[in-house]
């Protein structure tokens, strides 16, 4: 058993979901039947439409606890190759504030409740209970690892490891934008037999775009699959009449956003689901 599997189980065993990662400490890449995201979405994950691929090929989605998924023959291979193992704080509860220079330590240090402290390369890793939103570059030399993301693992640190606090969730809140996403523009063929659009009135539309914001919205968790689930059910609804039009799906792009999605993923879910549909 190579070093990297024996630290992932180890990991996992805790209830850290692990991932592998090759030269550079970035995660192996898609494999051929994921490539450019044609899957639709993230591994294992049991919805419609989602991806079921067992190849460690989804960065930071593909991490697990699971250790019969970790020691299975697609991922052995990988732990072959391996440079190193990294973990998904937001799975596990968790965020980390990668500080990357002496810099923001001592930011840090004036600024954060001490916690537990992870020595880096260049800096520090400062480890606390709680998840949020990821985001980078939040100060100079500062980033924010949890949701969505994955941190390099370079050993259980020193101290004890304390609440996340306030300022930190702060870091990553921006102002409000005054200027409105910009929607890929979308073009769907005529209805096949012609004649009206079967929803009559605008009404309906208006009211299944309400209800797709709404559940956008509410999404608690796995906001990237209900964006991309909520578009599918848009699309097969709504694609093939023509009633869509760019306002719609601003107001659609808005909600995903609102919720943390960046405009890329938001773009890039809505092609996925126009490609599922064949639209």
């Amino acid at each position: 058993m190579s070093t990297h599997l024996h630290t992932a189980l180890s990991l996992a065993a805790d209830g850290l979901p692990v991932l592998p990662l090759r030269k550079g400490k970035v995660p192996f890449g898609n494999c051929p039947a994921c490539a450019k995201n044609a899957c639709g979405g993230r591994p294992n994950m049991k919805t419609p439409g989602a991806c079921t691929c067992p190849h460690p090929c989804h960065g930071w989605a593909a991490a697990t606890a699971d250790p019969g998924v970790i020691i299975s023959s697609t991922w052995v291979r990988a732990w072959r190759e391996a440079a190193a193992v990294a973990y998904h704080p937001g799975g596990a509860g968790l965020t980390v504030v990668d500080l990357d220079n002496a810099e923001a330590i001592a930011w840090a240090r004036a600024s954060l409740p001490a916690t537990r402290t992870v020595r880096t390369t260049r800096g520090e890793h400062w480890l606390y209970q709680g998840a949020m939103q990821s985001a980078n570059a939040v100060r100079p030399g500062v980033d924010v690892k949890s949701a969505m993301a994955y941190a390099r693992w370079l050993g259980p640190g020193t101290g004890t490891m304390t609440a996340l606090p306030a300022l930190v969730r702060a870091l990553t809140v921006k102002e409000p934008s005054t200027v409105r996403p910009r929607p890929q523009a979308i073009t769907v063929p005529a209805r096949a037999m012609g004649g009206e659009c079967q929803h009559r009135t605008p009404t309906y539309l208006d009211r299944g775009i309400a209800m797709a914001e709404q559940r956008i919205t509410e999404a608690s968790s796995a906001v990237h699959a209900t964006v991309y689930r909520t578009f599918l059910a848009v699309l097969s609804t709504h694609g093939r009449c023509g009633c869509l039009n760019d306002a719609h799906i601003a107001r659609l792009f808005t909600a995903a956003q609102a919720k943390g999605e960046s405009a890329r993923h938001c773009t890039d879910a809505w092609t996925n689901a126009l490609t599922r549909l064949g639209l």
